[in-house]
């Protein structure tokens, strides 16, 4: 990974929920490239510890952490474990998140003889599934920041970084709950600004728009590989006509993570996303 510019972490404990993903891996990458000791967090320690092994084969330091963020007592083993290896958690990454089929419907428009259709309605949605989602998002992001946000209390140059969506600015179709959830996790993340401020930590987002991952690519790509219809939609409601590649929000990231670049810069959301929220379809 070649980095836009570089800033200074060095000493600094970062830790990245979600980093067995391909776009917290990358964050994870990118951070430790600026010197910073980083804890790779996610569900599965396989998938995070791969993505640190990867990260110390090129002289950094890396390692991956099994935890639930869900869960407040996995989260609190893991911390003990971070404290242990690296020290307090400077710098806090909330990636953990996405989406379930039990909670998006089949059909983007409503129409009176849906119930002729063997189809996934909004009536049909899976209640535990939408909790599921929604949960995964937004307490995956709060149960996070409550844990390892004290290690910030009473030092300088620390930061939370959460992650929302294009979601949050104008719902899409099919995906109630992780919309909503998104919604929730860009007003948290305001929220929490201002509640820390006191403290000097500060909270901002990056809200990515369309990346091809393997987490949405039923949605995306039909099974020949095709572009599904969805996926023409987007491009073409994308001025720039492309989906967006996960180094491309590199930039974004280490800005508001600057000190001496964003030292002012608390509770806003940046969009990453080709300029799909500025375009008005005309």
């Amino acid at each position: 990974m070649k980095l836009p510019f570089n800033i200074d972490l060095k000493d600094k404990v970062v830790v990245v929920t979600g980093a067995g993903g391909v776009i917290c891996s990358c964050l994870a990458h990118a951070v430790a490239m600026c010197g910073a000791k980083v804890a790779l967090l996610d569900l599965h320690l396989d998938a995070a510890e791969k993505f640190a092994e990867e990260i110390r084969k090129e002289g950094y330091i890396a390692k991956g952490y099994e935890a639930n963020v869900l869960d407040k007592e996995s989260l609190e083993k893991c911390h003990e474990a971070v404290l242990k290896d690296f020290g307090a958690c400077d710098i806090l990454i909330n990636g953990a998140g996405g989406n379930n089929p039990r909670a998006q419907t089949d059909n983007e428009y409503a129409e009176l003889d849906d119930s002729k259709k063997e189809i996934k309605t909004f009536f049909d949605l899976d209640e535990k599934g939408v909790e599921f989602v929604f949960n995964l998002n937004f307490i995956g992001t709060l149960l996070p920041s409550q844990v390892f946000a004290k290690d910030m209390v009473g030092k300088k140059d620390c930061s939370i970084l959460n992650i929302s969506s294009m979601n949050a600015y104008t719902p899409l179709t099919k995906i109630p709950a992780y919309s909503g959830a998104k919604a929730a996790v860009s007003n948290f993340t305001e929220w929490l600004a201002v509640h820390f401020s006191h403290l000097g930590i500060r909270v901002n987002a990056i809200a990515p728009g369309f990346f091809s991952t393997k987490q949405n690519a039923k949605l995306l790509w039909n099974e020949d590989g095709t572009p599904t219809a969805r996926t023409h939609k987007i491009i073409n409601a994308t001025p720039m006509g492309r989906f967006g590649e996960v180094d491309e929000l590199v930039g974004a990231v280490l800005f508001l993570l600057s000190e001496e670049a964003a030292g002012f810069i608390t509770g806003i959301c940046i969009p990453i996303d080709g300029g799909f929220s500025a375009y008005s379809g005309v």
